[in-house]
């Protein structure tokens, strides 16, 4: 059942043409053989009509004149001729009068045909088991009477030879034809198929992705060659490949762009280009083939460069959502997750893929979950932005994240999903906890500056008059004793006040250009006689470059005196090491000092306070906890930075201890070299002179 189809279909155009020729022969040739024997018995009957009649005519005389010898010579010559068979002549009573057999007489054929009075003539078909006859009989007639009967016998087997020989020749023009229309055919089908053929082999290189091919003629004259036209900007202006009426956009006058290809091909159809170009609907098929073929891979190049754009896109944007902290996910209207970034995977425990599809009761604690979940609804439902911040835990440690929560629409303005992003400000909220500390620290010194400038004069006063009783009173005396507490308390008080009034920054600086090494050796001078007393060796290694810096040299002083106090007091008296080191750092334009001792240490929790005022680790009345912050405050004044670490590290080369491993403290403190309009070039050759 599937030979047909499978046969080739030059094969099926040979076997169709043979089919109409096989068709139309045994159709006409029984039709075309009917009518001729028809045509032929009808014309063998006139023509034996003739010679009866003939006969009949003629044998008139000799029957009167009883002449049977010219009567018998008359049917002789009557059977010359090929088809008759025999010719007798009988009288009026049916007496054979003569007759042209040669072994007597049929007396059967005396009544097979008669002719009734009247009639010119009868036919009578005869027939034995071998041959067909028509007999005629006809009058023998003289004025009114009748003188007897003539009968002719004509064979019907050279009637019926004479049709089967032209239903032969028609047979072998039909088997000639049938040849010559399979010939041509062949010839005909072979250069259709062969320009099929082509076709189908580029229909299948398209298949596997080659589209450069070319199925119509290559050949051929261009619009532009044969009009001479210089209209370069028009899109068929030097297209080779591409008929003109194929190209949207043409700027040839007689063209119809604006309409459909084939309104504009049914307006090109009367230009000489495309008379002279155009083909049959095989070439037209083959040039619709290469400019669909050309179309398909523009826009495969087109979908190409925008899948390589959207893939950019999406690796730029997955680069960012994943560099970002920011903790961002989206969810549909189901609450189910549909992307996330590394951060909230990685906040989940589940990789980016993992996350897509499920809901917070999957991801989350129940409590979290819940809270998640009712706040999505929510905005789902109303299409409020939530905008707060939450306290949540993370990890067993409790963190503040700052949540947005938008809802996402589509372009008809409907809520298709959430998008949610939780920002970790845990450090923001300490920097805003220290801001508050800061601002409180403020407004305490600002307090305590007031009341110490208030308490100042009367302290001095007390002094003063202190002093002045000393002289009036007996030395020795209790009374003088007790005016030397007195006047030694009031100092103490002074010296706090004078604390206050610094860390309040009240007092004014006198800044100068000064040497740093300078300053630092000056305030070793001045303690180191009393620390060697409390065993306690201060070592330098100060810049031999000698750097100058614009500074409050009292001031500073004050710093680089209050960080050896510290550091001898670390020892708790057990004696001890300090290192100060400076260092010039010409490129960065700073310099820096180092004071590191060889005491206890200070905890971290301690470390995170010491700056604070009022903050102190010594015992009641061995020291106010202002000395750190009012030093923090004088090098915040010089545009520098104090910091502290403990214990020191063991890279920073402080002198080995026998027996013990240093744990001690080591402060640092960085000023800057330059000090408003002077630069850094010009410090440099301040520091070179």
């Amino acid at each position: 059942m599937r030979l047909f189809p499978r046969l080739r279909f030059r094969t099926k155009l040979n076997v169709g043409m043979s089919a109409i020729l096989i068709v139309m022969a045994l159709l006409l040739l029984p039709m075309v053989g009917t009518m001729n024997a028809r045509s032929l018995v009808e014309e063998s009957k006139m023509r034996g009509a003739a010679l009866a009649e003939s006969l009949a005519s003629r044998a008139v005389d000799s029957i009167l004149a009883r002449d049977f010898l010219r009567l018998k010579n008359m049917v002789d010559d009557l059977v010359e001729v090929d088809d008759v068979v025999y010719a007798f002549v009988q009288d009026t009573n049916g007496h054979v009068l003569t007759h042209t057999f040669h072994q007597g007489f049929p007396t059967d054929l005396l009544t097979v045909n008669t002719v009734a009075e009247g009639e010119p003539l009868h036919i009578q078909l005869l027939a034995d088991q071998t041959r067909r006859i028509y007999d005629f009989a006809a009058p023998v007639m003289v004025s009114d009477g009748r003188l007897g009967t003539i009968r002719i016998g004509l064979s019907k087997v050279r009637i019926m030879r004479t049709v089967q020989q032209q239903i032969t020749l028609m047979a072998g023009l039909f088997a000639g034809a049938l040849i010559l229309a399979t010939s041509l055919g062949t010839i005909f089908a072979r250069r259709v198929t062969a320009r099929l053929g082509k076709l189908r082999s580029h229909a299948e290189e398209m298949l596997t992705g080659n589209l450069n091919t070319q199925s119509g003629p290559e050949s051929g004259v261009h619009c532009w060659e044969m009009q001479n036209c210089t209209t370069t900007e028009c899109p068929a202006y030097g297209e080779k490949r591409r008929r003109c009426w194929y190209i949207a956009g043409t700027m040839c006058p007689d063209c119809d762009n604006e309409g459909s290809f084939q309104c504009r091909l049914d307006s090109c159809r009367l230009c000489s280009v495309y008379r002279e170009n155009a083909g049959d609907e095989i070439q037209d098929l083959a040039e619709t083939f290469d400019v669909m073929a050309m179309s398909l891979k523009m826009h495969i190049d087109e979908l190409r460069e925008a899948e390589g754009n959207l893939r950019e896109q999406q690796h730029l944007m997955r680069t960012i959502l994943d560099v970002t902290p920011d903790r961002v996910s989206l969810v549909d209207v189901t609450m189910r997750y549909q992307g996330c970034n590394k951060s909230f995977a990685q906040s989940v425990g589940l990789s980016v893929p993992e996350v897509s599809g499920k809901t917070d009761f999957d991801l989350f604690n129940e409590a979290e979950a819940e809270e998640r979940h009712l706040a999505g609804r929510d905005i789902l439902e109303f299409g409020r932005r939530l905008d707060t911040q939450m306290e949540i835990m993370d990890n067993g440690v409790k963190r503040w994240f700052h949540v947005v929560c938008i809802p996402v629409l589509n372009e008809k303005g409907a809520i298709v999903g959430l998008f949610r992003t939780d920002r970790d400000i845990t450090d923001i909220k300490g920097y805003e906890n220290q801001l508050i500390q800061a601002q409180k620290m403020e407004s305490l010194g600002l307090m305590a500056g007031g009341v110490a400038h208030e308490i100042n004069t009367p302290l001095g006063i007390i002094l003063g008059y202190a002093q002045l009783l000393q002289e009036d009173v007996e030395i020795g005396s209790q009374i003088h004793e007790d005016l030397i507490v007195i006047e030694k308390q009031t100092k103490v008080c002074k010296k706090i006040v004078a604390d206050l009034l610094g860390f309040s920054r009240q007092t004014e600086s006198a800044k100068r250009e000064m040497c740093f090494n300078n300053s630092v050796l000056e305030a070793v001078s001045l303690v180191r006689h009393t620390f060697e007393m409390d065993q306690v060796e201060i070592l330098t290694e100060m810049d031999d470059r000698y750097p100058v810096i614009y500074g409050d040299p009292e001031k500073l002083k004050q710093v680089w005196i209050n960080l050896l106090t510290n550091a001898r007091d670390a020892m708790n008296g057990n004696g001890g090491t300090i290192l100060i080191r400076t260092r010039l750092d010409s490129p960065a334009g700073i310099v820096s000092v180092w004071v590191a001792d060889s005491g206890e240490g200070i905890s971290q929790d301690a470390l995170e306070k010491i700056f604070d005022p009022f903050y102190s680790t010594k015992a009641v009345g061995q020291g106010t906890g202002l000395g750190l912050s009012v030093s923090f405050g004088i090098i915040e004044d010089h545009g520098g930075e104090i910091q502290v670490e403990s214990p020191v590290p063991e890279d920073f080369g402080f002198p080995e201890i026998e027996g013990e491993r240093v744990q001690g403290t080591i402060f640092e403190v960085t000023l800057p070299l330059d000090h408003g309009s002077d630069t850094t070039e010009e410090l440099d050759e301040v520091i070179e002179e």
